[in-house]
């Protein structure tokens, strides 16, 4: 659910609930009323399944490396790089480091609030 915020809001990542999405990758979260923002602990050797979403995605690669694939396109990304990715573009990644990615997203995660992000094996 989003919500329509008037104020500005501080948050700290350490206090918001992870999710282990998988043994190798945890996820926090928040939502705006345009926009989800995410943060993302990857273990090396983890890998996101290939999948596609409506949203725009921006991954900003804080540290260590990810191994982007897209159909006929291979992209490796490191710390201080970032990937756009247009929506609906199918994409995996494969954990190449232990990797900490900010992940921002347009519009908001709505398959992530409904619980329906159903291309992770968990």
């Amino acid at each position: 659910m989003t919500q329509t915020t008037t104020a500005a809001t501080h948050h700290r990542w350490s206090d918001m609930p992870v999710e282990q999405i998988t043994g190798a990758i945890a996820r926090r979260y928040l939502t705006g009323d345009r926009v989800t923002v995410a943060r993302f602990e990857l273990t090396q050797g983890g890998v996101v399944p290939r999948h596609q979403h409506e949203n725009e995605q921006v991954s900003c690669v804080l540290s260590g490396a990810l191994h982007f694939k897209f159909d006929g396109r291979d992209v490796v990304a490191r710390a201080g790089e970032v990937v756009q990715i247009p929506g609906g573009v199918p994409h995996e990644v494969a954990v190449l480091e232990d990797t900490i990615v900010l992940d921002v997203f347009s519009p908001v995660r709505q398959d992530w609030l409904d619980k329906t992000d159903t291309y992770f094996v968990r």
